[in-house]
């Protein structure tokens, strides 16, 4: 499994806040925020918006690091994704994440 695919199976290469941190693009950070913000009901502002993926050691955005319910999860059971977990398939926290995106799912099954 690649480095870059997050606890929950996203693709950090995929992310905007992964993206904006590696290119550097404050308008992609700001927009970022912004839907981050609404959909998370977070103060979250564009200088949160700096990481370098969910599994790599280094900066991780606000929610990644203090907000992300699957990551405290996986974290408090020590796995190193949720690929690893024996209640995944029944699981809604991150089940939420696979039915938006199943290839999140089919990252962590490789």
């Amino acid at each position: 499994m690649k480095s870059l695919i997050a606890i929950c199976g996203l693709d950090c290469e995929k992310c905007d806040a992964y993206i904006a941190t590696k290119t550097n693009n404050h308008a992609l950070r700001e927009k970022t925020a912004k839907l981050w913000a609404e959909l998370n009901h977070a103060p979250i502002l564009p200088e949160h918006i700096n990481c370098e993926g969910c599994r790599m050691n280094g900066v991780k955005t606000m929610f990644c690091s203090s907000l992300c319910a699957v990551r405290k999860c996986a974290i408090s059971k020590v796995l190193e994704t949720c690929g690893e977990c024996s209640e995944k398939d029944c699981c809604p926290t991150v089940g939420a994440i696979w039915q938006n995106n199943p290839q999140a799912k089919e990252n962590l099954l490789k």
